[in-house]
């Protein structure tokens, strides 16, 4: 059995917690935490950062770099003398410099199955391309981005109704046993003079950015179908909204808790265009002749309600159009 490792952990989000639990019951030992930094407007909270809270709760040391490759932060981490990082959702790209410092490198933990949705919303992403297969990858990390070599993999079904953020806590707890998995294949490796792992087909790889608050934004232009996997794609943030213009001229938002795709009673109508509004239900018209029922949505400023109570007390009727 290979030596125990000296091993800095690098995260910052929710999905890296159990991989860093899976590392605490194994033999290797955690020397340090490196996350990012909180911040926050004057008179506000930081957001929550669980990397940094399960740190804390093992009696960790932490880092919190601003800038985690500029030569202080290097130094600092060098002084550790790891054996290896393990990075998840930490938030920075290391550079060679930074890589460089542990013998074995670095391994990562992603979201997805490389090299298919590079980038920061990996999960977001499988479920807007309707992927019906994701799962996730631990890879021997290069400067590039999710570019190293896959060391192990494990793949899992998307469920037809599942949102971002059920689907990323399945996948987060499916890290545990591919990170130590990992750690032994690439001890196996070194020790044996070959690369860990194989290396990715570049020509296949997609891009998985950062979702943003405009991405929530609805085009009804698309298919009710892309519409549908959008509103799970982007729980529980930015969410999918759309808009409309009361009588009164004042232009309302609207955020779509459930829907549904159903046959269109118009396949020629617009895009936008509310074709049911009444009989407790709501149906929009989509791109390509499809339709959408809204089952439940949050209107601004009010409380999450069916369509029907939305439909009770909203100037919304049949032909308005939304967007």
């Amino acid at each position: 059995m290979a030596a125990p490792l000296r091993i800095v952990v690098m995260g910052t989000g929710p999905f890296a917690v159990p991989m860093f639990e899976s590392l605490r019951e194994s033999p290797h030992e955690i020397v340090a935490a490196v996350t990012r930094p909180d911040h926050a407007p004057p008179g506000r909270r930081p957001p929550p950062n669980p990397m940094r809270a399960a740190a804390t709760a093992a009696g960790l040391p932490i880092l919190d770099p601003e800038r985690v490759n500029d030569p202080a932060a290097v130094a600092a981490v060098a002084a550790l003398r790891p054996d290896l990082f393990v990075v998840c959702d930490y938030g920075q790209i290391l550079s060679r410099e930074l890589l460089g410092i542990p013998p074995l490198g670095g391994i990562n933990l992603h979201g997805s199955l490389l090299p298919r949705h590079r980038g920061a919303a990996p999960v977001q992403w499988a479920i807007l391309a309707g992927d019906d297969v994701t799962g996730v990858s631990v890879i021997h990390m290069t400067p590039g981005l999710d570019a190293g070599n896959v060391i192990t993999a494990a793949a899992t079904p998307i469920g037809s109704h599942e949102t971002a953020a059920e689907l990323e806590r399945r996948l987060a707890e499916m890290g545990r046993g591919p990170v130590v998995e990992a750690i032994a294949l690439l001890q196996e490796a070194v020790a044996a003079g070959r690369p860990a792992g194989v290396p990715q087909d570049a020509a296949a790889a997609t891009r998985a950015p950062r979702i943003t608050k405009a991405d929530g934004v609805i085009d009804w232009t698309h298919d009710a179908a892309r519409i549908e996997r959008m509103r799970r794609a982007l729980e529980p943030w930015p969410r999918a909204t759309t808009f409309f213009a009361r009588g009164d001229g004042v232009r309302q938002r609207l955020v779509l808790e459930d829907v549904a795709v159903v046959a269109s009673p118009a396949p020629d109508s617009a895009a936008g265009t509310v074709l049911v509004a009444g009989g407790g239900r709501l149906v929009v018209a989509c791109g390509g002749g499809t339709a959408l029922e809204i089952l439940r949505l949050v209107p601004e400023g009010r409380r999450s309600m069916s369509a029907a109570e939305f439909l009770r007390g909203s100037p919304l009727r049949e032909g308005t159009r939304l967007g």
